[in-house]
């Protein structure tokens, strides 16, 4: 039983993107660089050691790129829209000065250090975010992860597959363009390098998409079977109380002054009642499933890791608050929870099989 759960094998998308969810969560919690850097390694491990061949498998590079862009991008505009005040100076910028209707703004001024730390811990944040999910993007299969959502969601599910595997392909076609580009002679101008190189990518992304519309129309995706008048009231009814009671009982859960009736038994009804709605909704769907994907052992481990994860980061939050927002003036603390939390984000992707390979078989 244990070799053949570690024979080569694609793992359940719903067990990555359940695992990336919980370092993005644990990541939302903390401002702190140490932690915040210790997830991006455990993403970057994670993927060099159990991404495939896909072309879905190469893109977590550029989500590296784009969360070093993201980071700059809030360190400039925090330099030139700061608004702080008070702290060490480092760099005395002057001041430029703006119209009345403008008030509460500041151009340029004085640079502090705290200010720099401040937009570096934040966007390292969201750079760290958005990481985690191209560490998802990168390590699950798309087209498989498209099977795996229910009926009621298969439209909203068959949009959001399309969307999230837009880089991969993105990044596959570079890859390819650049290849064949290096094989021929050229302009030389970095205009000229730029369009022979945009031109190709863009043209490739377009083919591609009308070739996965009308691959998706050839396969019927999209067709609802009918239904009756009084069912499609039941369905709406039910969606509308669902949303109503989620809207009131998360209402209520947060505010304190509240009616504690109106918090978690609005809230239990409300989701409740969303669930029976989307189970009426998925009727009017009808697909075949070929070959359904099997929750074994090593998902499990994936999935317990990631809600481990998020739910020991939430507690640093809560329990240790000089460990998830450091001060600004002092070199950020790492605790035994802040160290256990990179430990059980590896426990469960180290337990899994390797990826089946293209063109290799198990």
């Amino acid at each position: 039983m244990t070799g053949a759960a570690r024979l080569p094998r694609d793992l359940h998308p719903v067990a990555w993107w359940v695992w990336a969810l919980g370092l993005c969560t644990a990541a939302s919690f903390t401002t702190n660089p140490l932690i915040l850097l210790m997830l991006v390694g455990v993403a970057a491990l994670v993927v060099s050691l159990r991404r495939s061949d896909q072309p879905w498998g190469r893109s977590f590079r550029l989500y590296l790129w784009l969360g070093g862009v993201i980071i700059a991008v809030r360190v400039v505009f925090w330099v030139l829209f700061g608004g702080w005040t008070g702290g060490r100076v480092l760099l005395d910028l002057p001041a430029v000065p703006l119209p009345s209707w403008v008030a509460g703004i500041t151009l340029l001024g004085p640079l502090y250090a705290e200010a720099l730390l401040f937009a570096l811990y934040d966007g390292l944040r969201l750079a760290t975010i958005v990481i985690c999910v191209g560490a998802a993007n990168s390590l699950a299969n798309p087209k498989r992860l498209l099977r795996s959502v229910p009926p009621a969601l298969y439209e909203i599910g068959t949009a959001l597959v399309v969307a999230i595997t837009v880089l991969p392909q993105f990044a596959d076609s570079a890859r390819r363009v650049r290849a064949a580009q290096s094989l021929r002679a050229g302009e030389s101008s970095r205009v000229g390098r730029l369009r022979r190189f945009l031109v190709p990518v863009l043209e490739d992304a377009l083919e591609r998409s009308l070739a996965l519309a009308a691959g998706m129309d050839t396969r019927g995706y999209g067709r609802a079977s009918g239904a009756t008048t009084a069912q499609r009231r039941v369905t709406g009814t039910l969606m509308l109380l669902g949303l109503c009671g989620i809207c009131v009982g998360t209402y209520a859960v947060l505010d304190g002054t509240a009616p504690r009736v109106l918090a978690l038994p609005m809230l239990g009804i409300g989701v409740a009642a969303a669930v029976a709605g989307l189970l009426s909704a998925g009727r009017r769907v009808q697909r075949s499933r070929y070959r359904p994907d099997a929750w074994r052992w090593p998902e499990l481990a994936v999935l317990a890791s990631g809600v481990a994860v998020g739910a020991t980061g939430w507690w640093i939050s809560r329990n240790q608050v000089e460990v998830a927002y450091p001060a600004l003036d002092a070199f950020p603390p790492v605790s035994g929870a802040a160290l256990l939390l990179a430990v059980l984000a590896l426990l469960g992707p180290l337990a899994t099989p390797p990826p089946r390979l293209v063109g290799v078989t198990a």
